[in-house]
């Protein structure tokens, strides 16, 4: 069993997950790295917007970034996040299955 930190830390990740532009940029990610400028043209969201969202999404260390020259290239930071992503968004897409009540 998870300790209460553990547990914490889960919850805020899931907290940092619930918005669709967030969600998004991290599924642009799970597919390659990017610049805001790609991941702008990807998801449709504004610049300041991608910007900011990496900004959160750095700081609990879901993305990391790289710089070449003037060049920032964003990515996941490893396959765990783009599991919890891709199994979240199968799960949403899945029929709900029917219950038998009558046993």
């Amino acid at each position: 069993m998870a300790d209460d930190e553990q547990l914490k830390q889960a919850a805020e990740l899931f907290k940092v997950l619930g918005t669709v532009s967030r969600l998004k940029i991290l599924a642009f990610l799970a597919r390659s790295e990017g610049t805001v400028g790609s991941i702008v043209d990807a998801t449709g969201l504004s610049q300041p917007l991608v910007s900011q969202h990496l900004r959160v999404l750095r700081s609990i260390n879901l993305v990391t970034v790289n710089r070449s020259g003037r060049e920032a290239i964003y990515a996941l930071t490893d396959d765990h996040v783009a599991h919890v992503i891709n199994d979240a968004i199968a799960h949403t897409g899945e029929a709900s299955p029917v219950t038998d009540h009558t046993h």
